[in-house]
């Protein structure tokens, strides 16, 4: 897969260097020389050009790539790019970095962004990943909101804990992607016991989420009334 990369700083030689490992052809594309650290990533291609130019983006042969990352820190002109490779050169998979949660608004279809993906809000989600059991947690979002990624780590007291993934009574848009149970990554099968702290990773549309949360929410005992006298 032949990715171009528009920002070539920290972030985007980062994601350089994770796509060069996993096999993928790399195009770094970067205005500042000061920025054009090739030695960082030797084996991705560097092109010294304006991501907003579009003379400039065809002279880089954008039309080749099959996916675009705008990964600069400006959101203006993550937009800009992004707009360009959908509508000028028909990139299948454009993904825009956001930088301030403000603008995230702003980075849908119409500006041609397929993913946009928020640091604070993927970070604050991590957090709440890490120290939340038994509350739906929204990992990502894809399609603009048509479906996410959440996450449930079953508490003591849940329904299923001791029962089967075959036994989740799951709603029509959801499934289930993996259960991750100490260090192992599971491919749910329907005879696959639960276990309490296991983390269950769906896919679901925003619609169902509140079913998936009230189906896994831990049974809470019946209070007793207080006996007359």
């Amino acid at each position: 897969m032949r990715v171009a990369i528009a920002g070539a700083g920290a972030v985007g030689r980062s994601i350089a260097q994770e796509l060069v490992h996993n096999g993928h052809d790399v195009l770094l594309i970067e205005r500042k020389a000061s920025a054009m650290r090739t030695a960082e990533v030797p084996d991705a291609e560097w092109v010294q050009a304006d991501a907003c130019e579009l003379a400039e983006l065809e002279d880089a042969d954008l039309s080749r790539c099959d996916v675009v990352i705008a990964a600069t820190g400006d959101d203006k002109v993550n937009l800009v790019v992004s707009l360009l490779a959908k509508t000028e050169f028909a990139v299948a998979r454009v993904v825009a970095r956001v930088n301030d949660p403000r603008n995230e608004w702003l980075f849908d279809e119409s500006w041609g962004v397929d993913v946009s993906v928020s640091s604070p809000r993927v970070l604050a989600a991590l957090v709440e990943e890490a120290v939340t059991v038994g509350d739906l947690v929204r990992l990502m979002t894809f399609r603009h909101g048509q479906a996410n990624l959440v996450e449930v780590t079953l508490a003591e007291g849940t329904p299923y804990v001791g029962r089967t993934v075959g036994d989740l009574s799951l709603p029509r848009d959801a499934v289930l992607v993996t259960v991750l149970r100490g260090k192992r990554v599971i491919v749910p099968s329907p005879d696959e016991p639960l276990e309490a702290a296991d983390e269950l990773l769906f896919v679901a549309s925003e619609e169902v989420e509140e079913d998936l949360q009230n189906m896994l929410t831990p049974t809470r005992p019946e209070s007793k009334k207080s006996s007359g006298r």
